[in-house]
């Protein structure tokens, strides 16, 4: 017998909106109904769990992220890379693309093939290599002494050496070799995102053309807007192509450049990400990114020392956090944040058939949340990872 867990009298937030005194249906790792009626007749069992008062939403897709609870996925080891990967999965992040920083090439390598590994297990969804193609003048936490142009042969390298897990690579596509990596990208099936880049708005434009998909962290480590020489961002918000990656926390994004976003682009093309660093899930302290020192003081990190000391290295970011700012502080609906934060990323990565949404046949990914938007619960492939308290041995 396949365990079945029914999760009732909750609002569920379905791909058709909210669903009051909602029941979400889960056998072994699957959804087999989320909404209102028991499936195929059946009546509820002692196994259903009364979530009155909570929000039941989708798993969180994160697709770019670089560490966390103290680990990298820069670290080289699959015991860091798994630690990162739980400690985000008990905020909500049932589905997680590892970040890499700007390395050697070598090095970037050997930590694709760790990632790889964690990928076809399937604890991770792929890689995004962040750098080392990107702009020395707007490199932000990335060594600016291992930066380089991207040769479309060192962008194969990698993404040869990622064997099938590589999902996103961010550069600057103004840089010699930009545009015909872009291509290069797009033909391999790997999403090219635009990021850490000086480019003006045309050639933005042209990457756009090429195949770029992705904004990496819109309005961060990039040109600001300007009446005159307007740069990437609005040729980034204004093409339908594109999705753009936002960090809500606080500090990255004003509110009213939040709003901006969602105005211009809509929620459709919005994806909310954590970019974070190993902090997430720790404590004010000393850190590192990548082979950088970075200090935490009040949840914000930035570079310790060297030519970019001072420069905000990523964030602290876990996605429950990005959630509860969505819908408390932003005033966004709860449908619009569940799609940046869940279905949005998923059909970006290809993986919308199975996770993103809650609906028979996907995976039983799903975050349970309270009244005030504080997560209470999280269940990936039909097992609890963090139990409600109210259900606890239920």
């Amino acid at each position: 017998m396949v365990e079945r867990t029914v999760l009732s009298g909750a609002r569920v937030v379905l791909p058709s909106g909210v669903v009051e005194d909602g029941r979400v249906t889960v056998e072994g790792r699957r959804v087999v109904d989320a909404g209102t009626a028991s499936p195929d007749g059946r009546p509820d069992t002692a196994a259903a769990l009364d979530l009155t008062g909570h929000w039941i939403v989708p798993g969180f897709v994160d697709i770019h992220v670089h560490g966390g609870g103290g680990a990298s996925f820069s670290g080289g080891t699959a015991e860091e890379a798994l630690t990162a990967i739980r400690t985000h999965r008990a905020h909500g992040t049932t589905t997680t693309v590892a970040s890499t920083v700007t390395g050697d090439l070598d090095d970037l390598a050997r930590q694709a093939a760790v990632l790889s590994e964690l990928t076809e297990q399937g604890d991770l969804a792929g890689i995004h290599f962040e750098g080392p193609f990107i702009s020395s003048n707007r490199c932000g936490a990335h060594q600016p002494e291992l930066l380089r142009d991207p040769d479309p042969a060192d962008v194969r390298k990698l993404v040869e050496a990622a064997r099938g897990a590589a999902k996103m690579m961010t550069l600057a596509p103004e840089l010699p070799g930009g545009l015909d990596s872009v291509r290069l990208l797009a033909e391999a099936g790997v999403i090219a995102a635009v990021g850490h880049t000086d480019s003006d708005y045309d050639a933005t434009r042209e990457a756009i053309e090429a195949g770029a998909t992705v904004a990496t962290h819109l309005f961060n480590a990039m040109p600001s807007l300007l009446h005159r020489a307007p740069g990437p961002i609005p040729a980034l918000l204004e093409d339908e192509r594109i999705t753009v990656e936002l960090i809500n926390d606080g500090t990255h994004l004003h509110p009213s450049i939040l709003e901006l976003a969602f105005d211009r682009a809509g929620a459709a093309r919005v994806a909310f990400i954590t970019d974070a660093m190993g902090a997430a899930g720790m404590s004010d302290g000393q850190y590192h990114l990548g082979p950088m020192r970075v200090d935490v003081t009040d949840g914000v990190a930035r570079i310790a020392d060297g030519p970019t000391a001072g420069a905000i290295a990523g964030s602290t970011l876990t996605l429950d956090t990005a959630f509860k700012r969505a819908v408390t502080v932003d005033k966004l609906p709860v449908e619009d944040a569940v799609r940046a934060i869940s279905l949005n990323p998923a059909r970006l990565l290809g993986v919308a058939d199975r996770v993103g949404s809650l609906e028979p046949g996907k995976d039983a990914d799903l975050v349970v949340l309270d009244a005030a938007y504080d997560l209470v619960g999280v269940m990936r492939h039909g097992e609890w990872i963090v139990k409600p308290a109210a259900i606890t041995g239920g």
